[in-house]
């Protein structure tokens, strides 16, 4: 018998796949398009399983729309400037062009080892010039719009990576790549105006609901955070003018017995000048600065510093104390806050510890509030009191009274406010797009010429290992000339987030070699991506990044879109299980012996099995993609990944796993090489099937039930591993059915040719490789990867059922017809839903439950 060698096979197959370029595709409106993208990946060394794993994903996908008649896109390119690369560049001591470029043909060869099914006529990576003079273009259209400008702002600094991070990007208080702490810094930058699509990037994730994961789409909205409120003004004597507060209760208004503003505001720093106390308000500053992680986290203690001065409220004329406080920020709301401590936790808390007052002006419908018993704030809707005329009203009508008056009177006005901040684009490293920007003495701020695009990246600056750009010390590239006056003048050091990239890339799959950005033909029929697939780390950074920028394109009229991604799939990491010794920390599967010691210098202290994890180097829990390829065979590796998890749960590495899925191969690799040469010359129709004996029949219908549910599976539901094991269940079924054929009959032959061969169409998206060398050695011409996936016969569809009778107690009070397909636990689950029965199980202790497979449930109840 053959052996089977994944090897041979697979290198075969992927260089015909090559030689013919039978995945590279052409915009066609004749033909119905399906774009399939996988978010593509930093080169920053080696691909890892949890590239495997997205890859292999929306491989499987591409292949079966393919194999539909869809005309598939399935691109793959680099996002390969940023901070990932540089570091990664300047740890092993080389330049980072030379480390991303070596990096993008390993991994291009790593990801063809898989027998992924790329269009790589389509690749680019994000830092080659011909790809980013085009942001540099959009940059600057955004300029000109208003859309992009400049300020000095407290802005979040990572120290280690020596960069500002955007709010995105800062995780529990850390740098989102390193994990440094990350303090405030004032500094000069570049900002997007995101927030002026704050409402339609919300409005938008009310389109996207049924096709995004809920939680990204609750993610994004509460980052966005939109608030409906008021801006009321409180008059300070002490200035003669008006502070604007926000606040999202109207209706306590007549609560607030103090103001309180951000430590950054204008007005508090005038005030302090006045008082003489700007060295306490810096201290002040100071502190709130270091403590930005607590303070947004909400576990710092509430502290205050009392300006010695008060604001006049502005329905009761009465003074209210006015403080800085460390749980203002001025980047929300106006940055002053009226505070009513009767009514919000926060103002509660702040209230007790500096003896401020607190006034009851909302409470329950059925009680009144006393304050001298109140432990916490009432925080609910109620009824107003001690509201003037407004007491008496339920809060949420007098939200809208209150607000009313306010406008009538000129003292404040409806407001919408969002959480979303302006995107901070400017980041201090080298790896990066220059920003096509020029500064010139006469001119001011202009930026380049679009002829002169692009502004390239000088690949001959050096830099050290402390990370510090080289490009505001290197004068051929800071020393240029002004665009309008054409005297001397310096260039922008700053390059772009690295998610500047990523916000557009999707389009440019679309016309990657257009001289333009692109081409409108080509949007016009790919556009957008039908299914977007990878993980829900990016559902604020990247996929609001990339929301925000389509919007945008379409604005500056580059195309007519509204959202980039029609579908999208966020799959769950791959965990592994860990050891961990007492002395030698975190060690490898292979330095724990069998009696669950370290080995590691002959250590033998007693191992402790951690729970599964993310894989990591510093876990010693890291699978190599390219040794299981090597063992085992690419085929082996994506069936196990797309069979040991559905994709949006976490998959756990099995060993024993992965070897059972090379075992399922081998055995139809033997099995079709058993009957291939007696196969070959066999051709069936249709008509031959008409009239069958029942063991033949029985295996035709197995044959298309089994390829209706798959195909649900895999398209419909993306359920990868349950299409998986309907395919080995039909396996074991048509070995099984084999013992009772006899292949001296042509019928015979036909029936198990028509098994063998659309077995196989159902698997080729998953094991591409296996199925190629199956289907020819059949005697077929064809790729198989060019072959429709097969089609159900719906009379052969219908399946055999039963009549349930269901008991309770013995006594019969209901019975249904169901499918003998069905598990027990699925029968008595149905079952115990059947409104007749229900009644009289509900709310009752069901002891026991009597099953009699196809016939019979009594459920037993006290």
């Amino acid at each position: 018998m053959k052996k089977y060698e994944p090897s041979f096979i697979e290198q075969k197959w992927q260089k015909l796949w090559e030689e013919k370029k039978i995945f590279e595709v052409k915009t066609d409106p004749k033909l119905s398009k399906y774009y399939v993208l996988v978010m593509f990946p930093y080169p920053s060394g080696k691909i890892h399983m949890g590239h495997v794993r997205n890859y292999t994903l929306g491989d499987i996908l591409a292949r079966v729309k393919k194999m539909r008649g869809y005309n598939v896109l399935h691109p793959m390119g680099w996002d390969a400037f940023g901070l990932p690369a540089e570091n990664a560049a300047l740890k092993h001591g080389v330049h980072p062009a030379k480390w991303t470029y070596s990096n993008i043909e390993y991994m291009k060869n790593q990801l063809k080892r898989l027998g992924f099914s790329y269009d790589w006529s389509r690749e680019f990576a994000t830092c080659d010039p011909e790809y980013y003079k085009h942001e540099q273009r959009f940059f600057i259209e955004m300029y000109e719009r208003g859309l992009a400008y400049r300020k000095k702002t407290l802005v979040n600094w990572c120290p280690s990576c020596a960069t500002v991070l955007a709010d995105e990007q800062v995780e529990d208080g850390g740098c989102w790549r390193c994990g440094t702490e990350v303090t405030l810094k004032e500094m000069e930058g570049w900002f997007l105006k995101i927030t002026a699509y704050a409402e339609e990037l919300l409005e938008g994730l009310d389109k996207l609901s049924g096709h995004w994961p809920e939680k990204v789409i609750l993610m994004q909205k509460n980052w966005i955070g939109k608030s409906e409120g008021a801006e009321i003004k409180f008059y300070l004597p002490e200035i003669e003018e008006n502070l604007i507060v926000y606040t999202t209760r109207p209706d306590t208004l007549y609560g607030a017995t103090f103001v309180c503003l951000s430590p950054e505001h204008p007005i508090a720093k005038r005030i302090a000048e006045k008082k003489g106390l700007t060295d306490n308000l810096e201290k002040f500053i100071e502190r709130v600065r270091k403590e930005r992680k607590e303070i947004e986290a909400g576990m710092a203690e509430k502290e205050g510093l009392f300006l010695g001065s008060y604001a006049l409220h502005p329905l009761t004329g009465e003074k209210l104390p006015l403080f800085v406080a460390n749980f203002v920020l001025m980047e929300y709301g106006t940055g002053a806050i009226m505070c009513v401590p009767a009514h919000d936790q926060r103002d509660f808390e702040f209230a007790k510890k500096y003896q401020l007052p607190i006034k009851v002006v909302i409470k329950p419908k059925n009680k009144d509030l006393r304050v001298e018993e109140m432990t916490e704030a009432y925080e609910e809707p109620g009824i107003m009191v001690n509201s003037g005329a407004f007491s008496g009203l339920e809060s949420l009508e007098g939200k809208i009274k209150i607000v009313n008056f306010l406008e009538e009177k000129d003292l404040g006005k409806r407001k919408i406010t969002y959480k979303l901040r302006d995107w901070g684009i400017s980041r201090q490293r080298y790896w990066g797009c220059p920003i096509p920007i020029i500064y010139c003495e006469k001119c001011g701020i202009v930026p380049e010429k679009l002829e002169n695009l692009p502004v390239v990246l000088p690949l001959s600056a050096q830099i050290d290992s402390s990370g510090r750009s080289p490009l505001p010390y290197l004068s051929e590239f800071v020393n240029t000339v002004c665009p309008k006056c054409n005297f001397p003048a310096k260039r922008e050091t700053d390059t772009f987030d690295t998610f500047f990239e990523s916000s557009w890339y999707f389009a440019r799959f679309a016309c990657p070699n257009y001289p333009e950005p692109f081409n409108l033909e080509d949007i016009k029929y790919w556009l957008p991506v039908d299914q977007y697939i990878g993980g829900i780390e990016h559902a604020i950074l990247h996929l609001l990044y990339a929301r925000f920028f389509t919007k945008v394109l379409r604005d500056l009229g580059y195309f007519d879109l509204d959202e980039p991604f029609v579908n999208l799939l966020t799959q769950g990491m791959v965990i592994k299980e860990t050891y961990r010794c007492p002395v030698h920390g975190w060690i490898y599967p292979e330095e724990v012996s069998g009696e669950g010691t370290c080995l590691k210098n002959n250590c033998g202290e007693k191992i402790l099995l951690g729970k599964p994890e993310k894989m990591s180097k510093s876990k010693c829990n890291i699978v190599d993609p390219d040794k299981m390829i090597e063992k085992y065979g690419a085929d082996t590796v994506r069936l196990f990944i797309a069979f040991a998890a559905p994709p949006e749960k976490d998959l756990e590495w099995s060993d024993h796993g992965i070897e059972g899925a090379f075992r399922f191969l081998r055995r139809i690799y033997q099995l079709v090489n058993e009957y291939a040469e007696s196969l070959k010359e066999i051709k069936y129709w249709p008509e031959d099937f008409k009239e069958l004996p029942p063991h033949l029949l029985k295996i035709r219908r197995k044959l298309h039930q089994t390829i209706k549910k798959v195909s649900q599976d895999l398209e419909e539901r993306l359920h990868f591993n349950t299409a998986i094991a309907r395919i080995m269940e039909f396996l074991n079924f048509l070995q099984d059915s084999l013992k009772e054929i006899s292949l001296e009959e042509l019928i015979s032959k036909k029936v198990l040719k028509e098994a063998l061969e659309k077995m196989l169409l159902i698997l080729s998206p998953i094991c591409p490789h296996l199925a190629e060398e199956l289907w020819e050695s059949l005697g077929n011409k064809n790729f198989i990867s060019l072959e429709s996936f097969p089609k159900w016969e719906e009379a052969l569809i219908e399946e055999e059922t039963f009549i349930l009778v269901v008991q309770v107690n013995g006594k019969v009070r209901d019975q249904i017809e169901l499918s003998i397909e069905l598990s027990k636990e699925e029968i008595i689950g149905i079952a115990k839903e059947l409104p007749k029965i229900k009644k009289y199980i509900e709310g009752k202790n069901i002891k026991n439950v009597v099953f009699v497979p196809k016939k019979l449930v009594n459920f037993v109840v006290l």
